[in-house]
């Protein structure tokens, strides 16, 4: 990883902000977005109530980023390491956002704007953190211990995040689409996370998976036609195939996930 000439050194993973998130010290340095009073205000909450598995908002630099405490650990880029995609680690990803939705159940989110919301039945409720990618998931001694870029919590229901995380850990698509071990066993690991998150409304998981799948393409797809060059980048025809197989896959997949969920035991597909 280079350092730059001012001594900041790029962070890698993010879409949106790809090549603009910077450490400094022990700080990080991140665009502002017009939603940034939501977001910290939620930070300032997490910190008031004790949970540590988020990084503290600290102001704001002279350039007009934000600095954010640097959050000690391995978050997951690509290629994912054979120890991040285990079982084990999947299910410290269920935990870690079970203790977030449980320190957030008091705030209140109604003074701010928010970003978009997930859609009904899945607007409210709560806060989520609405991107549980890889990459935003810091890990330590194999153990998913912090969420890092809250640039899309808005209010919404914890059900939403557990579906948002399956997909994409799990994960929830065509296994042409996946070359690393996961592959084949999407059926236990959605089963795996569920289960190690706990109590939540397993009727709505897999609606839930399907509506967050199309959510989060509509929100690259604007992000792509308004110029956002990450999203631009990304946003190819093959991005595109990869959504419509993904789409696929889900539709063929619904039955056999309800099944997965309420079955006694987590079935390896």
């Amino acid at each position: 990883m280079s350092v730059q000439p001012s001594g900041e050194v790029p962070l890698l993973g993010g879409t949106a902000n790809r090549g603009r998130v910077h450490r400094v010290g022990d700080t990080v340095r991140r665009p502002l977005r017009p939603t940034a009073p939501a977001t910290h205000a939620l930070l300032r909450h997490l910190e008031r109530v004790g949970f540590d598995g988020a990084p503290r908002i600290l102001g704001i630099d002279r350039t007009g980023r934000e600095v954010l405490s640097y959050v000690h650990g391995t978050a997951i880029t690509a290629p994912a390491p054979t120890w991040a995609l285990s079982d084990s680690a999947l299910r410290s990803v269920g935990e870690l956002l079970r203790r977030f939705h449980e320190a957030v159940a008091d705030f209140d989110p109604s003074p701010y704007a928010w970003p978009a919301s997930a859609p009904p039945p899945f607007s409210g409720g709560t806060i989520t953190h609405n991107d549980p990618n890889l990459d935003n998931v810091v890990f330590r001694d194999g153990r998913a211990v912090a969420l890092i870029d809250f640039d899309l919590a808005a209010p919404g229901a914890p059900v939403w995040d557990l579906a948002g995380a399956a997909r994409l850990w799990a994960p929830l698509r065509s296994p042409a689409d996946t070359d690393d071990p996961r592959r084949g066993h999407e059926l236990h690991r959605l089963r795996v996370l569920v289960d190690a998150y706990g109590e939540v409304e397993r009727d709505l998981v897999v609606d839930a998976v399907v509506r967050n799948h199309e959510w989060m393409c509509a929100l690259v797809r604007d992000g792509a036609r308004r110029g956002v060059p990450g999203f631009a980048a990304y946003w190819t025809g093959q991005a595109q195939q990869r959504a419509d197989r993904t789409r696929a896959w889900l539709a063929e997949h619904a039955a056999a996930m309800r099944r997965a969920l309420v079955t006694p035991g987590a079935r390896r597909t």
